[in-house]
């Protein structure tokens, strides 16, 4: 690729080839609550393979004949799976898969440093994935390595070069210690085509491991509006995101204007023995027709799923249980990651 070519990472929102997802296998931490947690994937893997194309990431062949019985039983589209032999550490691939940056004339996949979010969990495996992509020969372009930690769900973007990640996360000692703000910056402006990195200061969730990603607190819904957790005031939350909500109000487009934002109240708690779950309804998943967002029995999810689907007007909603999914500290989009138009070979 011209190294003059400007690049710009695509808004998840851009038509994708493909929604990449690894499946639970008993050798993980999901083996407690195994038979609890596959139906919720189950259901995230028919709705996606009813329109596009999924690749599941299965981690040898019987495990891969196991997972194509339960989807068929449930009339899944199979002939809409495609599926890639690797064994993972874990499912959360949103954090270790490609990131898939656009020019003019072609893609480019980048491969990131996964390090365990912060050298919290094993991820060798993880961090092999995107050599396996490679090696498959699943890509159509090229596989850059990039000698820097960055997890997908750490950047959210519009599309036009407007980057939104959280300060907690980027700039955590355990994953870059050697990188200043204004190196993390220049960086993600060469690599990802950013001109403008929205860094926000506030927001969490208790029971999020991974250093406040920012996809379980605002996304872009599109290059006008940030939907994003908010809470009652009587929620252990409500300092923190009270003040996030604070920050994203002063934000501007790059047109001068205020962004149009969606509260999206998070869910009365939910706990795992005695630890407070991270249930958001910010960690949905764009797809080409769908967007899958996380619901946990809760009075808010009937009123967030219409929230949602009055911005996604050429979209579906679905709401897909996640009360499981949670209990390993991520959600629906966590364990996901689209590859966008023209990233998957012809030949896959």
């Amino acid at each position: 690729m011209n190294l003059q070519t400007k690049l710009i990472l695509p808004a998840e929102w851009s038509f994708q080839d493909a929604i990449l997802l690894c499946w639970p296998h008993s050798s993980m931490d999901w083996q407690p609550i195994l038979k609890d947690v596959e139906p919720e994937f189950e259901q995230i893997a028919f709705h996606i393979c009813q329109f596009q194309r999924l690749i599941i990431i299965a981690q040898d062949k019987h495990h891969q004949a196991y997972i194509l019985d339960r989807l068929d039983s449930i009339n899944a589209k199979i002939d809409n799976i495609q599926w890639l032999i690797h064994k993972t550490n874990d499912t959360w691939c949103r954090d270790f898969a490609p990131v898939c940056v656009k020019s003019d004339h072609e893609m480019l996949a980048l491969n990131f440093e996964f390090n365990g979010w912060g050298n919290k969990y094993p991820s060798v495996l993880d961090n092999s994935t995107n050599d396996a992509i490679k090696q498959h020969n699943i890509l159509k372009c090229s596989l850059n390595t990039i000698p820097f930690v960055l997890e997908g769900g750490s950047i959210d973007t519009d599309g036009l070069g407007t980057l939104l990640t959280t300060k907690a996360c980027l700039l955590s000692e355990q994953r870059n210690p050697s990188y200043t703000q204004f190196d993390i910056e220049q960086l993600l402006l060469k690599q990802l085509g950013s001109d403008r990195i929205i860094w926000i200061e506030n927001g969490y969730l208790s029971g999020d491991d991974t250093d406040s990603h920012i996809d379980n607190l605002a996304r872009f819904c599109n290059t006008t509006t940030i939907a994003y957790a908010s809470c009652e005031p009587d929620d252990e939350h409500y300092p923190a995101l009270s003040k996030m909500e604070n920050e994203l109000k002063q934000l501007k487009t790059k047109d001068g204007n205020p962004y149009q934002l969606i509260p999206l109240k998070i869910p009365l708690p939910i706990y795992d023995d005695e630890e407070r779950l991270a249930a958001s309804y910010v960690n949905f998943l764009i797809t080409n027709d769908l967007v899958l967002v996380p619901t946990f029995n809760d009075k808010q999810d009937a009123i967030n799923i219409a929230k949602l689907q009055d911005i996604f007007i050429e979209r579906t909603v679905i709401g897909i249980d996640s009360r499981n999914i949670i209990k390993q500290s991520g959600s629906i989009h966590c364990l996901t990651m689209q590859l966008p138009q023209y990233t998957i070979s012809d030949e896959f």
